[in-house]
């Protein structure tokens, strides 16, 4: 498929060009990302913002779902219309795209500001980095590990709020029989593996997902942990509506928000949702990150720029790139999407007491936990999300078969 990949590459490499533009000082550009949710469009708006503020154009290119804003931005290159930047996530989801040739380095701008002096953590800077030079920019920390909280809800039926996901299993009942929906879950494969690892990672901690995810630790894999962990992911279908597959995660969220349900297992993107609908972090709604040791997940978006023989479109590109590294930017935009900054020097002033903890954290290089795609190609991933789809939603799949096709994707080679 790389290769295939390769030759169309080459063929249309020539008919290449970019939605990007300039005229004098103004510039144009091209944005592909998958922000269509209230808090997500908030977010992507400061961006926008400071590029017109800057007197420049930004087009604004939103498709719903990751899998797709990537596949289109992919095929743009591919079809040599790529877009003058786009999307991803923080993992090897571009790998392909630097090797192939099509990304454009930004080692010109990386370097005149020293992003490698206030990029944090460190990791953020493997990500984008190969041989040598800067070739995505990161935007945010986004970590999973977070239980968002109705208040009222639980305050209604009668019980503590949970600090751990056992504790959740415990009172779930009891929100039950009070009249509301204990677990509010989009049925989609990325949500049902995010809540998997929040399970995972809360229960098991930091140095158990290196062994399995990172050193794919077969031994680790087998002595029994991961076997409880999905009996756990299994037990939280009990308190899950019928309305879950295919829900959208911001529609989950909504379900928290106006008190339908209470709780959802979901990133800090979450946060941006409550702010959205005008709600007080610990006054209507809890954020607790489950367990009792604490977690920031180095999940997170950068921005890519495919590459152009246009010396404009560069220019475009790399003030853009600029532009999103920004202390001050970087600190409107992580506001209002519930991530947290990529460097530690920009005014949190206006953080909210759920990013304040996630700030707090992120200081300690002890509480930094990488997911599974941060070690792990996309085709790993997807293999075993696949599974742990599957047996979410077949009751009929056993931990046992489960365990046995998981560690085939362990050995795999994939």
């Amino acid at each position: 498929m790389k290769k295939f990949i390769s030759i169309l590459f080459s063929l249309l490499l020539p008919l290449s060009f970019t939605s990007a533009s300039k005229a004098g000082g103004h510039m144009e550009a091209e944005v592909i990302h998958w922000w269509t949710s209230g808090g997500e469009q908030a977010a992507i708006t400061k961006f926008a913002e400071a590029w017109e503020d800057m007197g420049n154009t930004w087009i604004d290119t939103a498709i719903t779902g990751g899998e797709n804003a990537r596949g289109t931005t992919v095929n743009r290159i591919i079809g040599g219309n790529p877009p003058t930047a786009a999307q991803f996530n923080i993992s090897k989801q571009f790998v392909d795209l630097v090797e192939q040739g099509q990304l454009q380095s930004l080692e010109e701008v990386a370097s005149a500001e020293g992003w490698r002096d206030f990029i944090y953590p460190k990791a953020l800077i493997e990500t984008c980095e190969f041989e040598g030079e800067f070739y995505c920019v990161p935007v945010n920390i986004h970590s999973s590990q977070w239980m968002w909280i109705n208040k009222e809800v639980f305050a209604k039926a009668g019980v503590a709020e949970p600090n751990t996901i056992q504790e959740f299993i415990n009172v779930a009942p009891a929100i039950q029989d009070a009249g509301f929906i204990p677990l509010a879950l989009g049925g989609q494969p990325w949500q049902e593996s995010l809540m998997f690892d929040v399970v995972l990672s809360s229960t098991l901690g930091r140095d158990y997902s290196r062994q399995v995810y990172g050193d794919k630790d077969v031994s680790a894999f087998r002595d029994g942990r991961y076997e409880l962990a999905l009996q756990t992911f299994r037990d939280l279908n009990e308190f899950v509506d019928e309305g879950a597959p295919g829900r959208l995660w911001n529609e989950a969220t909504a379900m928290v928000v106006d008190g339908k349900a209470a709780v959802q297992i979901m990133g800090d993107w979450a946060r941006g949702e409550f702010a959205v609908a005008g709600k007080v972090a610990k006054e209507d709604y809890n954020c607790v990150i489950p367990g009792e040791e604490k977690y920031v997940g180095l999940g997170g978006d950068v921005f890519v720029f495919p590459k152009s023989s246009d010396p404009k479109v560069k220019e475009v590109q790399l003030k853009m790139a600029s532009m999103m590294v920004n202390p001050t930017v970087q600190a409107k935009f992580n506001n209002a999407k519930g991530s947290l900054p990529m460097r530690l020097d920009v005014d949190t002033s206006a953080a909210d007491a759920c990013m304040t903890m996630g700030l707090e954290l992120i200081k300690n290089p002890d509480a930094l936990l990488k997911d599974s795609d941060d070690y792990n190609s996309p085709a790993f991933v997807n293999a075993w999300d696949d599974v742990l789809t599957e047996f979410r939603n077949d009751s009929g799949y056993s931990v046992a078969d489960a365990m046995d096709d998981l560690e085939n994707v362990l050995t795999s080679g994939l």
